[in-house]
């Protein structure tokens, strides 16, 4: 899988830099280039690419930069046998071709969940996982869709067995030596979810010793996971070499992004009117933290609490940063030590809060919005026209929609792999 999946990164990577060249090569020099203050300049730089910092550590996962735990991981992503129906990966909702998400306006694994599926861009970067950051950690989010009814519908102690039978020489290459388990002492069904009566039982008839050796071969799959997954990060885009040709006061270069592009860029970086940047900041044009823009609202029949649910979640999640599995020191735990001071900042706010997504990609992987109610840009830009009062942006015309829009597709470029180095 791993060299398909880098034919399929490496590929299209070849192809957008044709691509690039061409448009450099073709069009002539620009006749009526935008113009930029410092000010302004210093904050296209802060969305630039190369302002990206190098991938910071997890304190939480000692194999989280494991070249032979991220092999393990990227197979164990792409394996439908970790499926009730032997149907269901990782992999059916982070297709690497999507921005390692998917088309869809809800996620659906052997049955649809109530939201969209993330893209996994960056995820490195991230304090807090899933649309309501009820996961501190990129190997604890792994571990969520496995038991989950409408995901992969299976029990931890299934994930152990499987890979104690598929995966045991890999596994034990990272990790070390596997505990022995078998179906008599760790029933397949056993999971510690009271919702599932039968499966639990079988959890309370294990003994602990049991339970923490499930626990731990559980534990391990997600960091190893996470190992694979925290290195793709996002490509150089048109707006990248945009910025560099700026900063260098390269006319021709600036010819990458048509004036209407431009202009949609200088309305996108308005903190004051257009307040995009406001919440999609940084490289990966978000801050990672949780916004109630009023989407919620509008699905009457289930309304979705989002943070207000993920806080209290992640609190008392037996793997997050502060449990047992956590290689972290409790310093270290970023995420949970702040949680007072979001609570103290928030307060009501956090209903109906969600997760500001990346938008690197966004035009190449509608639908939008963490319940894909959106189906086209277009659409998310007459939302945030709306002046709603979550947003309270400034009303934009038809043709400041579009701009901002036309600006949005320059951010589009391959996913790539980040490599080990020695």
């Amino acid at each position: 899988m791993r060299m398909n999946l880098m034919l399929v990164v490496v590929s299209a990577l070849l192809m957008t830099s044709s691509v690039f060249a061409e448009t450099c090569q073709a069009q002539p020099e620009v006749e009526s280039a935008i113009q930029w203050s410092a000010k302004e300049i210093k904050i296209l730089k802060s969305l630039w690419i190369k302002s990206l910092r190098p991938l910071p550590p997890d304190p939480s996962n000692a194999y989280a930069d494991n070249p032979k735990a991220a092999l393990l991981g990227e197979e164990i992503f792409s394996d439908t046998r970790f499926s009730a129906n032997q149907k269901v990966a990782c992999s059916n909702c982070h297709l690497p071709t999507y921005s390692f998400s998917d088309d869809l306006p809800l996620a659906r694994g052997i049955g649809t969940t109530g939201r969209r599926s993330m893209p996994f861009i960056g995820l490195a970067y991230s304090r807090y996982f899933f649309w309501d950051g009820r996961k501190d950690s990129l190997w604890s989010q792994a571990l969520g869709p496995p038991e989950s009814k409408v995901e992969h519908g299976i029990s931890r102690t299934t994930c152990a067995t499987l890979i104690y039978k598929y995966y045991r020489a890999q596994y034990e290459e990272v990790f070390g030596p596997m505990p022995k388990i078998n179906e008599k002492t760790c029933p397949t069904r056993a999971i510690p979810d009271p919702a599932d009566p039968e499966g639990y039982a079988f959890w309370q008839a294990m003994s602990e010793k049991n339970q923490k050796k499930v626990n731990r071969i559980f534990v391990n799959m997600g960091k190893a996971i996470a190992s694979f997954v925290r290195r793709i990060v996002p490509a150089p885009a048109r707006f990248d070499h945009y910025v560099e040709a700026v900063m260098q006061n390269d006319l021709v270069g600036m010819n990458i992004l048509s004036r209407e592009e431009q202009l949609g860029l200088k309305l996108f970086i308005d903190s004051d009117r257009v307040k995009c940047i406001n919440c999609h900041r940084g490289p990966l044009f978000t801050n990672g933290v949780f916004h109630n823009i009023g989407v919620a609202e509008s699905n009457k029949s289930a309304y979705d609490r989002g943070r207000a649910d993920g806080i209290k979640l992640m609190q008392d999640d037996e793997f997050n940063c502060l449990g047992e599995y956590s290689d972290a020191k409790p310093k270290d735990c970023k995420s949970l030590n702040l949680v007072p001071l979001e609570l103290k900042e928030t307060g009501e706010d956090m209903v109906g809060s969600f997760k500001t997504p990346s938008l690197r990609n966004v035009a190449a992987r509608p639908p939008f919005m963490h319940d894909g109610s959106q189906a086209t840009l277009a659409e998310v830009m007459e939302f945030y026209s709306a002046s709603t009062p979550q947003t309270k942006d400034a009303e934009l015309s038809k043709e400041e929609q579009h701009q901002i829009e036309a600006f949005m597709m320059t951010l589009n470029a391959p996913l790539r792999i980040l490599p080990f180095t020695k």
